[in-house]
């Protein structure tokens, strides 16, 4: 089987991971996988699992992008994959306007995955335009059928994403030879409890709300330091500046570290005390949080979306209500003080489950394709 993804670009993210997760996972299965982006720093994990990765500007939020719907086309035509994949909105368009003009009997079967709450309009709907349409959570079925009530039921398959557990093993602790540079480049550190927020640096991840708990705490007496850890995109930079501007005046200059991008987040997270999810939006999975819950921290987050039925299901002790700073505090306080450990995550969670699920899908459709071929040849030889 020939499997084709298409996304904006190969960089950092949860849609560009498990892209890479599920190519990866075809490859070792013996089927080939394609990815259609507009490239990034990821390309190379690709092409070194074994994917091959076709480069066309198909990020771009403009009218400009269907241009590329005719040369998308021939893309299809020439590479003859089984299966179309599409993993968001703007690439979803141009590989759906090119789909549809394709022979139903030889194109592509149409697979397309809701990876979060996009604005309820006509440029989302085309994420329910796939012959199966996958959802990451509850939350985002629930999402689909409440705001694309045309969406035939019966096409939603419900698959949750999922890590590896042999690289998020409960206990985890990093080598004795990390722990010696993470002390050296952060000292500050030391005797302090660590409060940890990952994730790229947008006005939706709740940073302020991370900065109003950690003066909370302080203002308790808690010796504490907050780490902020992510990316921050060319578009972003003068909204970094404010968060460093704000640090400043609520006095957590001193008690606060912007690390930038990081590859071991896995490690940082094993000696925090404490994980932040405080989207200030519900989001659709939540995997950071997942991870840390598997390697045992506990994790304070707002109770709504996927992160809401993540912790519902492994630590209910960290829901807080949205926007609920006393609620966040006084939850804080009590992890602190009581130092819980989270349940280890069943097998609904884990990274075989989600990509044979979705092998699942993939081969549900193509074998349907296969049926209806036999029986029009059944037809012909008759």
């Amino acid at each position: 089987m020939k499997v084709l993804q298409i996304l904006p670009e190969l960089n950092s993210g949860g849609v560009e991971r498990g892209t890479l997760e599920v190519a990866e996972y075809l490859v070792k299965n013996g089927h080939e996988a394609l990815v259609v982006s507009n490239g990034g720093r990821q390309v190379e994990a690709l092409e070194k699992l074994g994917g091959k990765h076709i480069a066309m500007p198909v990020h771009r939020k403009s009218l400009t992008s269907l241009f590329q719907v005719r040369a998308f086309r021939s893309l299809l035509e020439k590479e003859k994959p089984d299966i179309l994949h599409i993993r968001s909105r703007a690439p979803g368009w141009i590989a759906w306007l090119a789909w549809r003009k394709m022979d139903p009997a030889t194109r592509p079967r149409l697979v397309s995955t809701v990876h979060g709450f996009y604005s309820v309009n006509f440029y989302s709907a085309i994420m329910t335009k796939g012959e199966r349409v996958i959802a990451v959570s509850e939350s985002i079925k629930d999402y689909i059928l409440k705001n694309y009530p045309q969406t035939v039921v019966d096409k939603l398959r419900l698959i949750y994403r999922g890590i590896e557990p042999a690289d998020y093993p409960s206990g985890y602790q990093p080598s004795a030879k990390w722990l010696e540079c993470w002390k050296s480049e952060y000292p500050h550190l030391e005797g302090k409890k660590v409060l940890l927020l990952p994730g790229r640096i947008t006005r939706l991840k709740g940073h302020v709300d991370f900065f109003r708990l950690l003066s909370g705490l302080k203002n308790q007496g808690h010796e504490v330091h907050g780490l902020v850890v992510g990316d921050t995109h060319s578009k972003k930079h003068s909204y970094l500046e404010e968060l460093k501007i704000l640090s400043k005046d609520q006095v957590l200059e001193d008690s606060l570290t912007f690390t930038g991008h990081r590859a071991d987040v896995r490690e940082i997270m094993a000696v925090s005390d404490i994980v932040c999810a405080l989207s200030q939006q519900p989001e659709s999975f939540g995997r950071t949080v997942l991870e840390a819950l598997a390697i045992g921290k506990p994790v304070l987050g707002y109770d709504c979306g996927g992160v809401g039925e993540l912790l519902e299901a492994i630590f209910p002790q960290g829901r807080v209500k949205p926007m609920d700073s006393q609620g966040l505090l006084d939850a804080a306080i009590q992890v602190l003080k009581d130092q819980p450990r989270p349940k280890i995550p069943d097998a609904t969670f884990t990274l075989d489950s989600m990509c044979s699920k979705t092998l699942q899908v993939y081969r549900e459709l193509s074998e349907k394709v296969d049926k209806k071929t036999s029986t029009i040849t059944a037809d012909v030889m008759r």
